[in-house]
Order: C-alpha cells, then structure tokens, then sequence
C-alpha cells in the first residue's frame, strides 16, 4: 500500500470494526460485533451524561461523550478483543495490554494525514479534562455488557449467568448517580419481550 492510500485508510479500519466478534470466550445465541457495540455504548453513554444534566445538576459535553465512547474500542481492530477475565487476569498482563493498545492507537492516527491526526487521537486517548466522560463511558461499557448478558438469559443461554453475576458487582463498585439512575428506571425494560415495552 502506498504511503498516500495508507495516511488515507482510518475511516476504512474504522468500518473494518464489524469483522472483531465479541464475547470469544462465550457461546452466543445472537453473535455481538465491534460496531454494534460502539453504536451501543455511544447511545448509552449519551444517555448518562444527559441525565446527569437533567437530573443531577452536571454540566456534561453530550456530544463529545457520545463521540469519545463511538471510539472506545477501535484500537481492537488490531488487537481483537481481549476477553476481560485475560486482559485483567494481573498487573503485568494489564500493563502489557495497555503499551497493545498504545501501539494500536499509534498505528491508526498513522493513516490519517497530519492535520488530522490531533483531533482524532483526542477521541483515541482520553486526556485528563476527559476522566468525567472517561466515567460514563465505562459505565455505559458496562451497561452494555449486562445487557447482552440479560438478552442471552432471555433466549436460554446460561452461559451468560456467572457473566451478569460479575458485571451487576462490577456496576455496584462502579455505582455513580447516573448510573444508578438509568439502572433503576431503563434496565428493567431489557427484561421484558417487544409486546411488553
């Protein structure tokens, strides 16, 4: 691939984001990839940063929450995704993770031209004016992943069970109003068939 076609491939890479399954480790009944998540997670974390504003007397940057969690995990399109129980297994392996991903986020700001480059490796990197909307992003990462626990339950997956189990904890750590919020009044829908909601 020539220089030029390659400082021109991000957009590409990021629409190859379809092709990285999730949940490698599990036996799906509806198979879940990359840019369903991102859409997922993106919508998610909008919601939270506007209850926040609505409910909680916050100031969030909806549009840039929305837009930081669409790019959360591109970096997989190199890296593939890491099932969480390896990625966090102990420091040394997280610490390996993380210089992956740096080398990922490298690699991908690498196909854009120059000028380009800056805006997309702040949607790529979360800077320290960020960890607010860094907050919400996991904690619609998060939502996300117990959802699809709960669809898989639905549909008679109990592969899923110790799953939701480990994310309902890991969201009760997480616990900040927002969150709460949406798990009290939105989560329960999830529960339901399309005649109930």
């Amino acid at each position: 691939m020539s220089e030029q076609k390659k400082n021109n491939s991000f957009f590409a890479v990021f629409f190859r984001q379809k092709y990285i399954n999730r949940w490698g480790l599990m036996r799906n009944v509806t198979n879940e990839n990359l840019s369903t998540h991102a859409a997922e997670v993106s919508c998610l974390a909008h919601a939270l940063a506007v209850i926040g504003n609505t409910y909680f007397g916050k100031s969030y940057n909806t549009e840039r929450v929305a837009i930081l969690a669409l790019y959360h995990d591109m970096p997989e399109v190199f890296t593939g995704d890491l099932p969480t129980p390896v990625k966090y297994a102990n420091d040394a392996l997280r610490s390996c993770y993380a210089a992956v991903e740096q080398k990922a986020v490298e690699q991908l700001t690498d196909r854009l031209p120059k000028e380009l480059q800056n805006e997309y490796l702040s949607l790529l990197e979360i800077t320290p004016a960020d960890m607010e909307l860094k907050k919400l992003v996991k904690g619609a990462d998060k939502l996300c992943a117990l959802i699809k626990c709960i669809e898989e339950e639905k549909m008679g997956n109990s592969d899923f069970v110790s799953a939701r189990i480990a994310t309902e904890r890991s969201l009760k750590e997480m616990s900040f109003e927002e969150l709460d919020y949406f798990i009290e009044n939105f989560l329960p829908a999830f529960e339901g068939t399309i005649d109930e909601i």
